[in-house]
Formats: C-alpha cells, structure tokens, sequence
C-alpha cells in the first residue's frame, strides 16, 4: 500500500492555483482482497482469476471505489489538517488491473477566497500511459472559526 505522508496545518492563503502533488501506488491481489473484505464488493471479477480470464477483460480488476479511495492518500496530506472533503465526483475511464501502478495527479484548479474552498482536479495514470482514473474535489480550508 502507499506510503505515508506527514499531516501538517495549511492555511487557505498557502494555496494557489496550479499548486500540485502526486504520487504512485501499487493495488496487489491482497489490498485488493482487503479491501473486498471491507466493503462487502465480493465480485468475482476482483477476486477470482479463473472467472476474470472468462470476462471480456480477461484478468482481476481493481474496484473503481479502491481506485479512488486510494487517491485520499495524497489528497487529505496535501490539503493539510484544517481540510475536509465537502464532495467528490469521480470516474474510471478504464480498467485498473491487479498489480497495476497507477500515479495519481491532485492539482488545484480553482480557489473559492469566500468559502475557503478549493477545487481539485484529479486524476490516475496507469503504468502503460492509460488515464484509469479523473475527477474533481472540493475541500474546505477550516482555517478560520465559522462566524454564527
């Protein structure tokens, strides 16, 4: 699984626009298994490698909701302890396969000054140059106390 990142306080105005962090990660057959474990996605296509050589893909596929979880191992260390997710959309334009690496890009696209929110891009590249995964992010910056 990925390393780990140290967490530390990001003000809103540290940010700007194009800043960007990315980083590889490698789904083996067992976070894979793990991860099945923990979320009930029992799907023999992630876990079974005679039944995925009979499916149009032919091999053992990631979860797309793996696939992005993942990309919180970067995104949450990045946007620093003041940041929560207020929302993400996402999608798999193509398979992840087990043993896949794929290297996440997480780039601030855009920055909201009145709501201390920003937008991120996203995005999952695998090994062979494939785009796996995009999307887009907002997270809040709580580096102030709300005013009630």
């Amino acid at each position: 699984m990925a390393e780990k990142y140290e967490y530390v306080f990001k003000p809103f105005s540290s940010f700007k626009v194009g800043d960007s962090v990315s980083f590889t990660n490698e789904f083996s057959a067992e976070d894979v298994r793990q991860f099945s474990e923990l979320t009930g996605d029992l799907n023999p296509i992630h876990l079974d490698e005679e039944f995925a050589k009979t499916t149009f893909f032919g091999t053992r596929l990631v979860q797309g909701a793996f696939v992005d979880a993942v990309c919180g191992t970067i995104i949450a260390p990045f946007c620093g302890t003041a940041s929560i997710n207020m929302g993400q959309e996402w999608g798999c334009p193509a398979p992840t396969r087990v043993g896949d690496s794929v290297t996440y890009e997480v780039t601030v696209k855009e920055m909201i000054e009145e709501k201390h929110d920003l937008i991120l891009e996203l995005k999952g590249t695998r090994q062979d140059g494939t785009v796996v995964f995009t999307g887009t992010n907002r997270v809040k910056i709580m580096d102030k106390k709300k005013n009630h």
